[in-house]
């Protein structure tokens, strides 16, 4: 298949191209440097000049293709009611595009978008939660998914809290740059909290499954581990700064203080009997242990 990528050159998105390269797909990627599209033509694929706002030049590439993938989004939180509506233009322009075509369009939310239900693990039918910590990301979960009835075969990939590995600048990063900004590791409550994880590399192979068979419709759950207690995340991050652990009401945390102190646990059973995905990474503990994540 000839496959369209936005955010190419992430750190999911990367990941993304270099599996369906390597299993076989002709890859376009959306770049806007030329670093970025260095490394997009390193990995194999063709690349795409524009950015987000361009949405003309998205629907000219998401015409010319298979399937889109869509993994971008601008973590810029100075105006992130901003970033969120420039997510949806781009979905809606995909959307519009791919319309009667039954090709693959695959869309990225996060598990923080889910209402939680006490005592059991949160699971792909779960309703979206429109006040939680991700509420941002539901008005495109649910643009994303009317598409589904207008012949497109849409799915949304919900990734983990942490998605690990090489290049990760997500939670975890942020969490270790708060302790060392601070002088200790702040934990919410007794880290008896959940944060489901997934590493990269498989996070990317769920995509590539995604695109291949996922039917129109499809909430995804990239989750290889069901819930790691903070406590267990910020006991090797103190151990490897060097830093004492110190429980914190988060005031002062900013963004990463609803996800500190959220419990998380969810599952992802049924995308694995679905698409027959099965994550064989290293866990986000062992990941951690490794050493990277601490190195200048």
């Amino acid at each position: 298949m000839r496959v369209f990528v936005t955010g190419a050159s992430g750190f999911v998105g990367s990941a993304v191209v270099r599996e369906l390269v390597d299993a076989g797909h002709h890859v376009v990627g959306l770049v806007r440097s030329d670093h970025s599209a260095a490394t997009v033509e390193a990995a194999g694929a063709q690349v795409h000049r524009g950015d987000l706002t361009d949405l003309a030049g998205l629907r000219q590439a998401a015409s010319g293709v298979d399937g889109v993938i869509h993994t971008a989004f601008n973590h810029d939180y100075r105006d992130f009611d901003g970033a969120c509506a420039t997510d949806r233009a781009v979905i809606e322009a995909f959307g519009e595009t791919l319309a009667g075509s039954d090709r693959p369009l695959i869309v990225t939310s996060g598990l923080g978008s889910l209402k939680r239900v006490p005592c059991r693990l949160a699971n792909e039918d779960d309703a979206l939660d429109h006040h939680g910590p991700a509420a941002h990301r539901v008005p495109s979960e649910t643009l994303a998914m009317s598409y589904a009835d207008r012949g497109v075969r849409v799915s949304v990939v919900r990734l983990s809290l942490s998605v690990h590995g090489e290049g990760d600048h997500g939670m975890v990063p942020a969490l270790i740059d708060s302790a060392r900004a601070r002088g200790f590791v702040p934990r919410i409550g007794d880290g008896t909290n959940r944060w489901p994880a997934v590493h990269r590399l498989d996070a990317a192979r769920l995509y590539r499954l995604a695109l291949e068979s996922a039917p129109a419709g499809s909430n995804l759950h990239g989750i290889a581990e069901e819930g790691v207690p903070l406590r267990d995340t910020t006991e090797v991050i103190a151990r490897n700064l060097n830093l004492p652990v110190t429980e914190t009401d988060g005031a002062d945390l900013g963004f990463v203080s609803s996800f500190l102190g959220g419990d998380f646990p969810s599952s992802g059973e049924r995308t694995r009997k679905l698409l027959g995905w099965h994550p064989t990474n290293r866990g986000l503990i062992e990941d951690l242990e490794q050493g990277n994540y601490f190195t200048d």
